[in-house]
Parts: C-alpha cells; sequence; structure tokens
C-alpha cells in the first residue's frame, strides 16, 4: 500500500501524522511511504530523518493526495485537503464530524472511506487513539489557563498556587476521565485548590482511592455545578461524549454569576465545546471575553508541544495504521471490532450513530459494509 502523510494546514498546527520511525516500520512491512517535504519539521523531524527512514518526499500535498492509497494525518482535513481526497481512498486521522456538518457532507461526496481515531475503541472501554492527546490537553490546560489568568491577560491576576498568607486559585474541573484527571493532578501540582465534577461514582470512588487528599472531588449536579463555577478562579472543560457533541455544562446566563476576569479552558472544543459561549480559537489567538468572562478554547491544544504530542500520537496510532495497510480496511475492520468501531464514513454512507444523531443524517450500520 502507498501510504502519505501531508503537512498540516490547520493554523498553528505544528505536528505530524507520522514519525521517521513510523515511516521505517510501515517500510519494514513492505509498503510504500509519501511525506510531504516539511510535514514534520514542527515536531523536529527533517525531510532527511524520512529518507533515512526509507521514505519518499514530495514537494506538494497534491502530489501526496494524488499517489496514496491511505492518507495518514493528525487534524481533520481541511477544506482545500477534502477536494483532493477521491472515491476508495482511506483516510486515518482526527474528525470530530459531530459538531462539523460541513466536513460532514464533503467527506461523504468524496467516496472516501474515513476512519476517526478519536472513535476507535479498546477492551476496557477506553479510546487508545484519543487518550494521549488527552492526556497531552489535560496537562495543559492549567497551563495555559493560569495564563489566562495573569492580569496583563485581562485575567483576575490570581496566581495558581497563591504564596504564604494568600490563598491559592480555585479551579473546578468538569469531567472526571482521561483529560480531566491528568487537568486535576497538574493545577493540584501547582499548588491550586482543585474540585474534579463527574457523574459516575466508581470514576469519583478511583480518583478518591489514587490520589487521596490531592484534589477534591464531586458528584455533578447542576447545583453542584453552579455553587462551584461561583467561586473558581478557572473552569477546565474536560467533558466527552465519544464521536457526539459536547454537553453544554455552562450557560451565558451562568457567566454573570462568575468572578470577573475568571478563565474557561475548553478542551472539549473539538467536539463544539461544553460552554454554551466557546468557540474555536488558535494559538496564535487564543482568548477571548464574553461578559467580563476569559475563554481559552484553542481547539489543537496539543499542537503547541508538537514534538512530544506527534511521538505520543505516533506511539498509539502505528499498530492500526499497519494493520490496515497490512489487511486493507475490510479485512482489518472485520477481525477488529475495535478498529470497526472507528469507521465514520464509506462511500458516501455516515457509520458512526452519534455522528448521525448530532447532524440528522441516516446512519449504516458499519459492519454491514464488510461483506
Amino acid at each position: 500500500m502507498k501510504i502519505g502523510c501531508p503537512t498540516e494546514i490547520k493554523p498553528q498546527e505544528f505536528r505530524v501524522g507520522l514519525t521517521p520511525d513510523a515511516a521505517r516500520e510501515a517500510v519494514a512491512h513492505g509498503h510504500q511511504v509519501m511525506i510531504q517535504s516539511g510535514a514534520g519539521l514542527g515536531a523536529g523531524f527533517t525531510d532527511e530523518d524520512y529518507i533515512a527512514a526509507g521514505a519518499a518526499v514530495h514537494e506538494t500535498a497534491a502530489e501526496v493526495f494524488a499517489g496514496a492509497d491511505m492518507i495518514v494525518k493528525v487534524k481533520e482535513p481541511q477544506a482545500v485537503e477534502r477536494e483532493m481526497l477521491r472515491e476508495g481512498q482511506l483516510l486515518f486521522t482526527y474528525l470530530h464530524l459531530a459538531p462539523d456538518p460541513r466536513q460532514t457532507q464533503d467527506l461523504l461526496a468524496s467516496g472516501a472511506t474515513c476512519i476517526a481515531y478519536e472513535t476507535v475503541t479498546d477492551d476496557r472501554g477506553g479510546l487508545p487513539l484519543l487518550a494521549p492527546m488527552s492526556e497531552v490537553a489535560g496537562r495543559l490546560a492549567p497551563q495555559v489557563g493560569a495564563w489566562t489568568l495573569q492580569k496583563a491577560n485581562g485575567g483576575l491576576g490570581v496566581l495558581m498556587g497563591g504564596v504564604p498568607g494568600v490563598a491559592p486559585a480555585r479551579v473546578v474541573v468538569l469531567g472526571g476521565g482521561v483529560v480531566g484527571t491528568h487537568a486535576a493532578r497538574i493545577a493540584a501540582g501547582m499548588g491550586a485548590d482543585v474540585t474534579v465534577l463527574d457523574r459516575s461514582l466508581p470514576r469519583l470512588r478511583y480518583l478518591d482511592d489514587v490520589f487521596g487528599k490531592t484534589f477534591k472531588n464531586r458528584y455533578s449536579t447542576a447545583g453542584a455545578t453552579s455553587e462551584l463555577i461561583r467561586q473558581a478562579d478557572m473552569v477546565i472543560g474536560a467533558v466527552l461524549i465519544p464521536g457526539a457533541a459536547a454537553p453544554k455544562l455552562v450557560s451565558r446566563a451562568d457567566l454573570a454569576e462568575m468572578k470577573p476576569g475568571a478563565a474557561l479552558v475548553d478542551v472539549a472544543i473539538d467536539q463544539g465545546g461544553c460552554f454554551e459561549t466557546s468557540r474555536a480559537t488558535t494559538h496564535a489567538d487564543p482568548i477571548y471575553e464574553v461578559d467580563g468572562i476569559l475563554h481559552y478554547c484553542v481547539a489543537n491544544m496539543p499542537g503547541a508541544v508538537a514534538r512530544t504530542s506527534t511521538q505520543a500520537l505516533g506511539n498509539a496510532t502505528l499498530p492500526f495504521m499497519l494493520a490496515l495497510a497490512d489487511k486493507g480496511w475490510k479485512q482489518a475492520c472485520a477481525e477488529d471490532a475495535h478498529l470497526l468501531n472507528g469507521l465514520n464514513i464509506h462511500a458516501g454512507k455516515l457509520t458512526y450513530a452519534a455522528v448521525g444523531a448530532a447532524l440528522g443524517i441516516d446512519v449504516t450500520a458499519p459492519r454491514s459494509l464488510l461483506s
């Protein structure tokens, strides 16, 4: 199979879909790897690194899209990239279709087969290709939130850990999953007073057993959320419904009850965001203000630490990419129900129920497409 990896073109996206190590593995399996010149530079990988791994370097994305059987990326294909996809081609990347009807329609029209990292599952009920970026984004969230809180950025001017005689920042984390756990750990490590809200009692017990008094946790109700965000200096949105639009847990009306200059960090923005007032921003212009509350809603947060993120993502995606290349998508998905869960679109048909529900599109059962 010819595996193609273009340069990411989403603003301030420095990650790359294939590391040189992944390219070397693919070549060792008998596949051809096509990499766009400069694709790895943002993550610290040169064209020479890919050539040494056995890949062929091409000048333009058009060459890569035209020649490859499978396209491997990081972020969802932008409009100009979607125009280059063709019938029968395989796309393997993050998609986040539920809040993005235009992308969904373009991918359906392309005739391509699209497997989304964020809906591939594992035996433990987890999302193995989303988890590494959730870990990165979770650990980044308190860091960028602390920066947002600085007075020069319009924030409250509160230091996360306080100082002797001065209270630390109060941080509320909505969601106790992978993102929320990592966010709470880092925020607590910075000295903040942290509370995690979640609706899963087993998860709350797990957090209590593992982290003890490192941070607090509470069962998530509308009343508890309202109470805590009124007291918060920072609220980190870390909720996830796999493949579906994120629930809106903080309304615009709620902002009036918060401290002016408080910070909202929406890690769920890829899935539409969990604050009613969220809209996607970029690393170039990450913060905006609504009703006195600062919003940090960068849609590709892990891109800020591109080398770490690329290596972590590459470790997770490599086995699945090789299975798709070695066996073809039908056999690979027939043999691995977890990979089949990643199938979102095939030949003009939508195959992921949560996306269909969010966008009002009929869904075809993915297993019916394997025969």
